[in-house]
């Protein structure tokens, strides 16, 4: 119990290379794919998701402890420890990826999870965040990608510089998501393996990342919206991508 309150913290993941999967939604993934090693359940919980808990290990718990092991205002008390998924960029390039999402310096773990999510229903073959992101096993990351992390590969990859020469060396071109694009996302080859970049909707892209592109894209807006924020932006462009995939 004390080990599992650590997994709170981003070094006590880190360190134990396990996180928090919370409520039954992430739960179930997380036993789908065989990832977790223990459940802690209140008396309440245990009774009301008997059938997704049988044959897991489980450990009952007071609803106080309940609590110091949830991150949510109102804990359903079910919380499961998880192993980390092996997830390496090397080996999801040797597979021939046709599409791959590429957050890049993406720090609010809200719009990292809705990328995973739209990522996962796109098929995208994987998620790279790259450079100085969050961490994807945050409790609120999980939530927001609604169980899609157990479903794709999510790479954590600090060095943006290498992700992109692995990504290009792969043979995809690299799409990086501008305001001020030269190419119309409505003109861009999407029949080609594609690796899309996205940006933090406060200061978008590096410029030397950009720099590293096969080409910068804008998305076209008829209205008066200034701009749109990470997970619009993924969406429309992931979605261009599986279309035009669907299309060959």
């Amino acid at each position: 119990m004390v080990a599992a309150v650590k997994l709170h913290r981003h070094t006590g993941r880190r360190r134990a290379a396990r996180f928090l999967a919370e409520g039954p939604n992430l739960v179930e993934a997380a036993l789908r794919r065989g990832l977790v090693s223990e459940v802690f359940v209140t008396e309440n919980a245990a009774e009301r998701f008997a059938d997704l808990l049988a044959g897991a290990q489980t450990q009952l718990v007071t609803e106080r402890a309940a609590k110091a092991l949830s991150d949510t205002v109102t804990p359903v008390g079910l919380v499961a420890v998880c192993t980390v998924p092996d997830a390496d960029l090397e080996q999801v390039l040797a597979d021939g990826p046709t599409l791959v999402a590429v957050p890049v310096g993406v720090s609010e773990p809200g719009n990292a999870g809705t990328i995973i999510r739209v990522a996962d229903a796109m098929g995208a073959d994987a998620v790279v965040l790259a450079g100085p992101s969050v961490d994807p096993y945050n409790g609120k990351c999980l939530r927001a990608s609604a169980g899609s992390i157990f479903s794709i590969p999510v790479i954590a990859e600090p060095d943006t510089d290498a992700a992109l020469t692995g990504l290009r060396d792969a043979g995809l071109q690299v799409l990086a998501t501008v305001l001020d694009g030269s190419v119309s996302l409505d003109d861009v080859d999407l029949a080609r393996p594609t690796a899309w970049l996205f940006g933090p909707e406060a200061h978008g892209l590096p410029p030397d990342v950009v720099e590293l592109a096969t080409a910068r894209v804008r998305i076209p807006m008829a209205g008066n919206a200034e701009s749109l924020n990470i997970g619009s932006a993924a969406a429309i462009c992931l979605y261009q991508s599986a279309r035009a995939s669907r299309r060959r």
